[in-house]
C-alpha cells in the first residue's frame, strides 16, 4: 500500500514535470510563431507605407507637373499677347514714320516752291521798280507836253493822267483777277470732281426712307382684342413699358406702332411679333418680352456697329461709343438711316484722304464717329456736332478726331485738314439724289428763301429757283449791274444763302444779264 502510495507520486510528479517540460515547449513554439508573425505583420506594414509613400510623392510629382504646365501655358500666352501688342505697336510706329517722312517730302517741296516764288518775286520787284522809274520820266516828260500843248497846269495835268492811268489799271486789273479766278476755278472743280465721281463709284449704297410708325402684321383681326385686353389693360401695360402708342383701327390684320423714338419703337414691333407668334397675351408676358427684346435689339445694333467697324478697320473704340453707335441704326435724318450715312462718310472720307495724299485711317475715324452726338441729342442740350466732340473727348479720341466731329458743320475752326475731308464727304452722303425727303412744307419754304435772299439784292429784277432748289437764277437789270459786278453779285449772294440757310448738298447761282438793241429796216 504505501509502496503504490510511493508509485503514485512518483507518476504525478513525472506526469507533472513532463507536463510543465510540454508546456514550455509549446509556450516556445508559439512565442517563436507569434514573432515571425509579427516580423510579416511588421515588413508588410514596411512595404504599406513605402508603397503610400511612393504614391503620395508620385501624386504630388504629377500635381507639381501639372501646376508648372499651366503656369508655363498662361506664360506663354501672356508672352505672346505681349509680342503681338508690340508688334501692333511697331506697325503703327512704322505707319507713322512713313506719314512723317511723306509729310517732311511734302514740306521741302513746298518750301522749294516757296523758295523759287521768292525769287520770282524779287526779279519781279526788280522789274517793277525799273518801270515805275521809266514811268515816272515818262510822266515828267507827259507832263511837260500837256503843259505846252494843252495850256494845262502841272497840277491839271497830272489829275487826267492818274485818272486815265487808274482807269487802265483797274480794267486790266479785273481781267487778269478774273481769267485768274476762272482758271482757279475751272482747275478745282475739274479735280474735285474727278474725286467726287471715284468716291461715289467706289461705293455705292442703297437709299432709304424711313417714317414714326411701324405695321404688325397679325394673323386675323381677333388678335386685335386679345392685344386690347380685358377692360385695356394690355395695351396700357405695353404702352406703359415700352413709351410708345399702339395704334387699333380698322386696317385688316395688322395695328400700327408710333413713336418719335426708333428704338423704343423697334423694341414694341419685335415685342408684339412676339406676342403674337407666342399667342399667350398678359401683363407678366408682355413685360417679360419687352425684356428679352430690348436685349435681343441690343446684340443686334452693337453685331451691326462691329461689323461696319470690321468692314473700315476701325479698333479701339470703347464700348460705351459702340452702344451710342448702335442707336444711330434705327435714328434717321430726312429719312436717311444715320448708322449707314455714318459708314458712308467714312468710306468717301478715305478715298478723298487718299486721292489728295493724306492719312486716310483718321479720316475713316472721325467720319465714321461724325454724327455720334445724334445717340442723345434729344437728351442733352446742344448741337449734334458739340454733344459728339464732347463724348469723343470724353472716351479718349484724340484732338483731331474730335476737331473733326465739332467741325464738321462749321461750328468751330477747323486745326487739320480732316474736318473739311469730312464735311466734303458728309455733303456727298447727304446730296445723292433720292438719300433724303422732306416734307412738302419744308420744301416750299426753302425755295422761298432762296427767292427772298436773291430779292433782297439791288438790280435784281426777278430770281427762279430750279432743280429742286439745286440751283437759282437771278436775271438783273443791265443799266444797274454791270459785268463785273454780276460776279460779284453771285458771290454775295451765295455768301449770304451760307449764312442764313441750311440745306444739304450745295446750291449753284447764276447771274443773267442781257443787253438788247433793237432796229427796224424801213
Amino acid at each position: 500500500m504505501e509502496m503504490n502510495s510511493i508509485i503514485l507520486v512518483i507518476f504525478v510528479a513525472l506526469s507533472f514535470g513532463f507536463g510543465f517540460f510540454w508546456r514550455i515547449l509549446v509556450d516556445k513554439k508559439y512565442l517563436e510563431k507569434r514573432r515571425k508573425e509579427g516580423e510579416q505583420e511588421k515588413n508588410m506594414l514596411i512595404t504599406k507605407g513605402r508603397d503610400a509613400a511612393e504614391l503620395v510623392k508620385k501624386e504630388a510629382y504629377l500635381a507639381g507637373r501639372d501646376e508648372w504646365y499651366a503656369e508655363k501655358e498662361k506664360h506663354d500666352k501672356e508672352l505672346e499677347e505681349r509680342k503681338e501688342a508690340v508688334r501692333a505697336e511697331e506697325v503703327e510706329l512704322r505707319d507713322e514714320k512713313n506719314q512723317l517722312q511723306l509729310e517732311q517730302e511734302r514740306l521741302e517741296t513746298q518750301l522749294e516752291d516757296l523758295t523759287a516764288r521768292t525769287k520770282f518775286i524779287e526779279t519781279r520787284e526788280k522789274s517793277v521798280s525799273s518801270k515805275e522809274k521809266e514811268l515816272s520820266s515818262l510822266i515828267k516828260s507827259q507832263n511837260d507836253k500837256l503843259t505846252r500843248i494843252a495850256h494845262m497846269t502841272q497840277e491839271e495835268a497830272r489829275k487826267t493822267l492818274l485818272d486815265n492811268l487808274e482807269h487802265q489799271i483797274r480794267t486790266e486789273n479785273a481781267e487778269l483777277i478774273k481769267e485768274r479766278h476762272d482758271e482757279a476755278v475751272e482747275k478745282a472743280e475739274e479735280e474735285a470732281r474727278e474725286i467726287v465721281l471715284q468716291a461715289i463709284q467706289r461705293s455705292a449704297a442703297d437709299t432709304t426712307a424711313e417714317s414714326t410708325v411701324s405695321v404688325v402684321t397679325l394673323p386675323n383681326d381677333d388678335m386685335k382684342g386679345r392685344i386690347i385686353g380685358r377692360e385695356g389693360r394690355n395695351i396700357r401695360t405695353f404702352e406703359e413699358l415700352t413709351g410708345i402708342d399702339v395704334i387699333v383701327d380698322d386696317t385688316p390684320e395688322a395695328v400700327i406702332l408710333s413713336s418719335f423714338d426708333p428704338v423704343r419703337r423697334e423694341v414694341g414691333r419685335l415685342a408684339l411679333q412676339e406676342l403674337v407668334q407666342d399667342g399667350r397675351i398678359h401683363p407678366g408676358r408682355i413685360e417679360e418680352m419687352i425684356k428679352k427684346s430690348e436685349q435681343k435689339l441690343d446684340k443686334k445694333m452693337k453685331k451691326a456697329v462691329e461689323d461696319m467697324m470690321l468692314e473700315l478697320n476701325v479698333h479701339r473704340l470703347k464700348p460705351k461709343m459702340i452702344e451710342l453707335m448702335g442707336k444711330l441704326k434705327y435714328r434717321t435724318s430726312y429719312g436717311q438711316n444715320v448708322l449707314q450715312h455714318s459708314y458712308e462718310v467714312a468710306i468717301f472720307a478715305e478715298l478723298i484722304a487718299a486721292e489728295m495724299g493724306f492719312d486716310p485711317k483718321p479720316a475713316v475715324r472721325a467720319g465714321f464717329l461724325h454724327d455720334i452726338g445724334k445717340a442723345i441729342d434729344r437728351e442733352v442740350d446742344g448741337t449734334h456736332s458739340e454733344i459728339g466732340a464732347e463724348l469723343a473727348r470724353k472716351y479718349g479720341e484724340n484732338d483731331i478726331i474730335c476737331n473733326a466731329i465739332a467741325a464738321h458743320h462749321e461750328d468751330v475752326t477747323p486745326i487739320s485738314v480732316y474736318p473739311v475731308i469730312v464735311q466734303a464727304a458728309d455733303s456727298i452722303s447727304s446730296s445723292r439724289p433720292g438719300v433724303r425727303k422732306e416734307t412738302l412744307e419744308k420744301y416750299v419754304n426753302r425755295l422761298t428763301k432762296l427767292e427772298e435772299i436773291s430779292d433782297s439784292f439791288t438790280g435784281v429784277k426777278k430770281a427762279y429757283v430750279i432743280q429742286a432748289g439745286r440751283e437759282i437764277r437771278i436775271i438783273v437789270e443791265p443799266e444797274a449791274i454791270s459785268d463785273a459786278q454780276a460776279e460779284e453779285l453771285a458771290r454775295n449772294v451765295a455768301k449770304k444763302i451760307e449764312r442764313e440757310m441750311e440745306y444739304p448738298g450745295q446750291i449753284k447761282v447764276t447771274i443773267i444779264r442781257e443787253i438788247r438793241h433793237s432796229e427796224f429796216a424801213k
